[in-house]
Formats: C-alpha cells, sequence, structure tokens
C-alpha cells in the first residue's frame, strides 16, 4: 500500500466522528501573550490553553496549543440537529443542556423525535 493511501485513512478516520456534530476550529486569541488563551465566542470568556469548558450554549470547547475546538453535539450537551413532525415543536434548556420535544401547545404530551451530532 503507497504511503500517501495510508495518511488518508488516517485523515478519514479523524473524520468521522465529526460527522454527526458541528465544530468549529478558530486560531488562539493573543497566541503571543504570557498567558495564551482563547476567546470563547459565545460567552467572550477567556480561558488557558489545555483546558475545556462547556458554554452557555452547551458548546463544549477545548483550548489547543494554536487554535480553540468548539463542538455541539461532541458527546454531550445538545444535539446539532433534531428532527420531529410539524406539530411539534422543542424547547431548549441551556443551564442543564437538556431539551424536550412535545405537541405545539401541549408540554405535557412528548413527541418522538430523532437526533443527530450527540
Amino acid at each position: 500500500m503507497p504511503k500517501w493511501s495510508v495518511f488518508v485513512v488516517l485523515v478519514m478516520c479523524e473524520l468521522i466522528p465529526l460527522n454527526n456534530a458541528a465544530c468549529s476550529l478558530t486560531l488562539t486569541v493573543e497566541p503571543w501573550t504570557d498567558v495564551p488563551r482563547c476567546q470563547d465566542g459565545v460567552d467572550k470568556t477567556f480561558h488557558p490553553k489545555g483546558t475545556s469548558w462547556t458554554n452557555s450554549k452547551c458548546w463544549t470547547c477545548t483550548c489547543l496549543q494554536s487554535a480553540m475546538r468548539c463542538c455541539h453535539g461532541c458527546c454531550d450537551g445538545l444535539p446539532s440537529k433534531l428532527h420531529f413532525s410539524g406539530d411539534c415543536e422543542v424547547k431548549y434548556n441551556y443551564e442543564t443542556c437538556t431539551f424536550k420535544v412535545f405537541q405545539k401547545g401541549n408540554p405535557a404530551i412528548e413527541c418522538p423525535y430523532s437526533a443527530t451530532g450527540k
């Protein structure tokens, strides 16, 4: 097997976990300072390299060496996409990173749904 095909296989394996999640990678903010850090784009808070956190919209973020990776629906938190019938609606609770899908106008009747990116 040629060396380049091994590289392609490795890259494809790295992409598999991302196929059901909405993720972003941004450059680290202020990498020239004594304590390089990342700024959360949602909460506008700063975090030192090597730390992870969940922001107020339930995105899980990690401050890497030269970039910040944020993922909505990585493994915990809220799914990136919900699919349910038109007579239903979703209510998100960002304090607990949970959600409920229910019949419009009647939160007591839960609706079936499918989720991706969780």
